[in-house]
């Protein structure tokens, strides 16, 4: 196998040597040789070393200044940075989880036990980087056969793989989304068999696996999978109940998760930005909880938005995601429907300012979300709905150029109201500051601290009360 960056090569040659000098053998594997086969160089190497990784690594930073190395003594996992590359030296080895365990157990090992080990056929490939087989590729399960034949597929009994490591089930569809593979019928099979036992796996590292998968080019392969396979039951049972249910045919496909999918692809091809993708899945996720029938209508979700924010919080904290990204997809998921409502030419200004303010500078990705929320296969309609937010935004503009509200900020804060009124903390503090933040965007006053503090005088007896 060719190699072309000259960096790299120069990285395998002082691996090599310092293998040499230890009297162990080292060889690159994984997910580098395998994208390296699809003809990606990537900038992560991963290292199997028949010996001690630990004290391979610890050489190898005082011979070359490398940078500071972390260690998983455990795993028998050392990681550190050289130059721009990161690197991974691993201990060939082999592991194994008990039945209600979510920690291996972890057995020094040759490489072809290594290599059975390790999830799938297309990610067991090795390539010798010795000086005598620069560039040799040893294939011992057929794994660029399946990069041939984009099939995912396990070196071993997937049954036994999968209940050693039950997170291999979600690598499995993680790897099927992003390189567009099949996944084997066996393989497949052993997930219907195994998925319950993704219950052992801590949530963060089933979060790092969903997260990878919304990064593919199309997500709603990976998604796709996860609700035919019964998984999404086992990891994320709100999204298992989008499907079935039925929309108004007259501007979405009949079933809410085919349209959250839609959704998904739409804006997937305008960003990769995870949080977006995230709001995108996660827009109507209360209309099975919403759902009413109107005769003359028919199914209506009034409300969807403002629960489905509230869903999304508590899915955020089960997904141990961090705070400030849970609150972007809440705002999105409750502002999602404001922009259709303020296509009539009778919408004021102060409607107008309302939504700004509340998407602050999350406005344009609230803008993209609704675009991508457009998956009418009438064209007619899609021209018609994309012109509609097309006025939205000139009339966005225009109140922009006046007010400069993406930096708006209200000329008084909670600690100028608790002063002035003798308050401490609380609910009412807030409900005032709503109170003058409104006559502002209403352009009933300026936004000066002399007219803000004039108003909340005004009004204080309503909320002191």
């Amino acid at each position: 196998m060719k190699i072309k960056g000259i960096k790299r090569k120069a990285i395998f040659k002082k691996v090599v040597e310092a293998a040499s000098r230890l009297n162990m053998d080292a060889y690159v594997v994984g997910g580098y040789v395998r994208d390296l086969y699809l003809g990606i160089e990537g900038k992560d190497i991963d290292f199997v070393v028949v010996g001690d990784a630990l004290t391979f690594a610890e050489a190898f930073r005082k011979k070359y200044r490398s940078g500071r190395i972390i260690t998983y003594p455990r795993f028998g996992t050392a990681m550190l940075t050289f130059q721009d590359f990161k690197l991974e030296f691993v201990t060939a080895r082999s592991e194994s989880y008990a039945t209600d365990s979510r920690k291996p157990a972890v057995v020094k090992a040759d490489l072809e036990s290594d290599l059975s080990r390790r999830d799938f056929t297309i990610n067991t490939l090795a390539m010798d980087i010795s000086e005598k087989n620069f560039g040799k590729v040893i294939d011992l399960f057929q794994g660029k056969a399946d990069l041939d034949q984009g099939i995912i597929r396990t070196p071993l009994d997937p049954s036994i793989t999968f209940s050693d490591d039950p997170l291999r089930i979600l690598r499995a569809i993680r790897f099927a989304a992003v390189l567009n593979f099949d996944i084997e019928s066996r393989t497949y099979q052993a997930i219907l068999e195994t998925r319950e036992r993704l219950r052992i796996i801590s949530q963060e590292r089933i979060t790092e696996e969903f997260r990878k998968m919304m990064l593919a080019s199309q997500p709603s392969l990976g998604l796709d999978l996860l609700r035919d396979s019964g998984v999404a039951e086992v990891i994320f049972p709100e999204l298992l109940a989008l499907s079935g249910v039925e929309q108004r045919e007259d501007f979405h496909h009949k079933d809410v998760f085919d349209h959250t999918l839609k959704v998904l692809d739409n804006i997937s091809v305008m960003t990769e930005k995870f949080e977006l993708r995230l709001a995108a899945l996660l827009h109507d996720i209360a209309k099975p909880q919403t759902k009413r029938f109107v005769k003359g209508i028919g199914w209506t979700f009034h409300g969807h938005e403002d629960l489905g924010a509230k869903m999304v919080h508590k899915i955020g904290r089960r997904m141990r995601l961090p705070v400030n990204l849970i609150k972007y997809v809440e705002k999105l998921v409750r502002l999602h429907l404001r922009p259709m409502q303020l296509v009539d030419e009778m919408v004021t200004d102060s409607a107008i300012r309302r939504l700004m303010v509340e998407a602050g500078e999350d406005l344009d990705d609230l803008m993209m979300l609704c675009r991508a929320d457009i998956t009418s296969k009438n064209p007619e309609k899609v021209k018609r709905y994309l012109s509609n937010f097309d006025r939205v935004e000139e009339k966005m503009k225009a109140v922009e150029e006046k007010d400069n509200l993406r930096n708006f900020k209200l000329a008084i804060d909670g600690n100028k109201i608790m002063e002035s009124l003798g308050l401490s903390p609380g609910p009412i503090v807030g409900r005032i500051k709503d109170a003058v933040t409104a006559a502002v965007l209403d352009g009933d006053i300026p936004n000066e601290e002399h007219a803000c503090v004039e108003f909340m005088l005004k009004v204080k007896d309503q909320y002191l009360e």
